[in-house]
């Protein structure tokens, strides 16, 4: 008999599930669920989106494509970048598309990290940095960020986690779970702290059009940064695309060089169809964006308001399309008030301890769906809170 013990990789083995995953299973068990948990867009695919990839079938447009994915995408990746965020990259050496920002991160991670290497993760966080850094068999070093700070990495907290060891600094923002952003001249104090070092910064902006009275800026486009900066960002976000698993990564040619070599053998090339859709989404889907966007900041100020209403403090988020409420007056972890007001309410919401220990007291609340279906869930959750106040 086979002792799985003895061969299956003790680096996976002693990985953590995703706690977004372990709440989902909970989630599964109990029937008639307002859920305000899934980071997606409720919006279908722009038809016209959708009808460019039609159109691609019917074309025959059914094989591989470069490994580095069709030069027209690059190209619109190109020119996007530097529409929006004023970055410069070369579309044939520095850009490559992956298969949604998720195997982004990965290639970028380990193109550059060795064992031993440390990865500077801003928590709470999406819930992937950490385990991939292990993976590639880095050491995640996790610096808390504090409401009081407006869920802002600072250069102080920054300079303090730094050794010899450190490789990689991860900036997750616009940030999931707490809406946070950084401005341009917060990153300019972060710049300055790694200016000297040969930290490489890999800069997640897969809800860089998702910003609310703010413009994002790039990590890449602070004086100096550009040399250093991995910047990743896709389509499932701000093109409702979340099924088509489109992303993508620039940096500059001495890295791409090393994470083309990972994607050309771990996966080839990112599906074809979906290529031809992300062309037609960059070409004519910015009024997409904006509308979609429009609606986000519509249903932001309705919870915001909603949440404090009830006397949930909440800080108010300036990206992407969550609330992270703060909890903790209850006498309850945050599992135990998410768990409770999902069986007892039938509402539910993501523990904030999903994205770092550091969440604990916090919750994450998506509004990525209707309003009545937020209205329906906020009157839930006040029922449950004058229950429990």
């Amino acid at each position: 008999m086979i002792n799985y013990d003895d061969i299956l990789s003790d680096r996976c083995v002693k990985l953590k599930p995703s706690g977004i995953r372990k709440f989902f299973d909970i989630l599964d068990e109990v029937k008639g669920v307002i859920s305000l948990t899934v980071g997606q867009p409720d919006f279908v695919t722009p038809w016209h989106i959708r009808e460019k990839a039609i159109a691609s079938l019917e074309d025959g447009e059914t094989y591989y494509t470069s490994n580095d994915g069709i030069l027209e995408l690059r190209q619109e990746i190109s020119k996007y970048l530097n529409r929006k965020f004023g970055l410069e990259y070369d579309a044939r050496k520095e850009i490559i598309v992956t298969v949604g920002g998720s195997e982004a991160i990965d290639i970028a991670m380990r193109a550059v990290l060795d064992p031993g290497d440390e990865v500077i993760i801003p928590v709470p966080s999406f819930v992937c940095y950490g385990p991939i850094a292990e993976l590639a068999s880095a050491k995640p070093v996790f610096v808390n960020t504090f409401e009081k700070d407006k869920f802002k990495l600072t250069p102080e907290s920054l300079r303090n986690a730094i050794t010899s060891k450190t490789k990689l600094l991860v900036l997750p923002f616009p940030n999931n779970p707490t809406g946070a952003i950084m401005t341009e001249s917060e990153l300019t104090g972060i710049a300055e702290v790694i200016r000297d070092t040969n930290i490489i910064v890999l800069s997640d902006e897969i809800y860089a059009e998702m910003t609310y009275g703010r413009k994002h800026v790039s990590f890449a486009s602070i004086p100096g940064m550009r040399e250093r900066t991995i910047t990743v960002n896709g389509f499932s976000k701000a093109y409702a695309m979340t099924g088509w698993r489109m992303g993508y990564a620039a940096a500059p040619h001495e890295i791409t060089e090393q994470m083309h070599k990972i994607h050309q053998y771990a996966i080839m090339c990112a599906p074809t169809t979906s290529q031809f859709a992300a062309i037609e989404a960059l070409k004519n889907g910015d009024n997409d964006i904006a509308d979609m966007t429009a609606e986000y900041n519509r249903r932001r100020k309705l919870i915001v308001h909603g949440l404090r209403k009830i006397g949930l403090p909440c800080f108010e988020p300036e990206g992407a399309f969550y609330v992270y409420p703060n909890i903790g007056g209850f006498g309850m972890t945050s599992n135990e008030f998410c768990e409770k007001l999902l069986h007892e309410e039938k509402v539910a919401i993501v523990p904030g301890t999903a994205f770092g220990d550091c969440g604990e007291g916090f919750a994450r609340i998506s509004y990525a769906y209707s309003v009545n279906h937020i209205n329906i869930a906020l009157d839930k959750i006040e029922k449950f809170v004058r229950k429990y106040r």
